[in-house]
């Protein structure tokens, strides 16, 4: 395995990402699968908030 500079990492990373496609279908699974958590936490969350009455 050849070493290669932290520099050289970054063009590399870009070409290999030109190579394998857009990837848009798994960065929108990915997008909804985080809202939806964060809108399933809020949901619960906020049955537990006390009432001061």
């Amino acid at each position: 395995m050849e070493h290669n500079p932290p520099a050289a990492w970054l063009p590399q990373a870009a070409s290999a990402a030109q190579q394998q496609g857009s990837g848009d279908l798994l960065r929108v699974v990915l997008i909804v699968m985080f809202l939806g958590c964060v809108l399933t936490a809020w949901f619960l969350l906020r049955g537990y908030r006390q009432k001061d009455d």
